[in-house]
């Protein structure tokens, strides 16, 4: 059975004044999230953490599919209500969730963050964007490679606290020794293509180097929204 270890890393980017994202890595190597907080809905840093404060009280021995959607689904009724206070306004926040049980990754999200699994060599996605782009894709309008330079590209059509109801999807993955797990919010993948976020995966260092190496790497680039990676490395228990 493969033992687990990871680190985190948000920046607040080169164009934006405020980091908007909130990050949960777990010393035990089991629970983690990265949450987006949506800045043009106002209030983004607090929808953000409010996700991360309802993910926290994910329970490492109750099914994990079920409590990891019941968790997300509490913050947005939490984002959702606050959002009602006066002066606060609309607001909301993209997220993924994994909870490691029994060395299965599993993975909830709602949104654009994603999640990568990267083994033998080869970096898959393995999360699904909640986006007007990928419906574009997926309906054979867009070509994947242009995802990017569309002018919708930041349309999400699913997040945290934006409607009353929330519909969370989720993946469970078998991990084997030598697997490395990254989740990330949409600023590092609309700054780095994924051949280079697959080069910098393989690189031979720990964790924290390489969540490091990705944020340097997309601040180069210019990175013109905040950046959070989490990497999540399996190894010989």
């Amino acid at each position: 059975m493969p033992s687990f270890q990871g680190a985190g890393l948000t920046h607040t980017g080169c164009v934006r004044e405020e980091n908007e994202d909130s990050i949960l890595t777990d010393p035990a190597g089991l629970l983690w999230a990265v949450a987006d907080g949506m800045g043009g809905y106002g209030h983004g840093a607090m929808a953000s953490d409010m996700v991360i404060d309802q993910v926290t009280l994910v329970s490492d021995f109750a099914p994990p599919v079920p409590t990891i959607r019941a968790r997300l689904q509490q913050a947005n009724r939490a984002i959702h209500a606050k959002a009602q206070s006066p002066g606060i306004g609309q607001m909301g926040a993209t997220a993924v969730v994994m909870l490691i049980q029994n060395s299965t990754a599993h993975i909830a999200w709602a949104g654009d963050c994603r999640a990568y699994l990267m083994r033998a060599g080869q970096l898959r996605l393995l999360t699904r964007d909640h986006t007007v782009v990928q419906e574009m894709v997926d309906q054979g309008l867009l070509k994947d490679g242009d995802r990017n330079r569309h002018p919708q590209r930041h349309v999400v059509t699913r997040a945290v606290g934006a409607e009353p109801d929330l519909e969370v999807d989720d993946t469970a993955v078998p991990l084997v020794p030598g697997d490395r797990i990254l989740l990330c919010s949409d600023g590092l993948t609309a700054g780095l293509a994924d051949q280079t976020i697959a080069n910098l995966m393989h690189l031979d260092a720990p964790p924290r180097e390489i969540c490091a190496e990705l944020v340097r790497a997309c601040i180069e680039a210019g990175a013109p929204d905040n950046v959070s990676v989490i990497c999540v490395f399996a190894s010989e228990g």
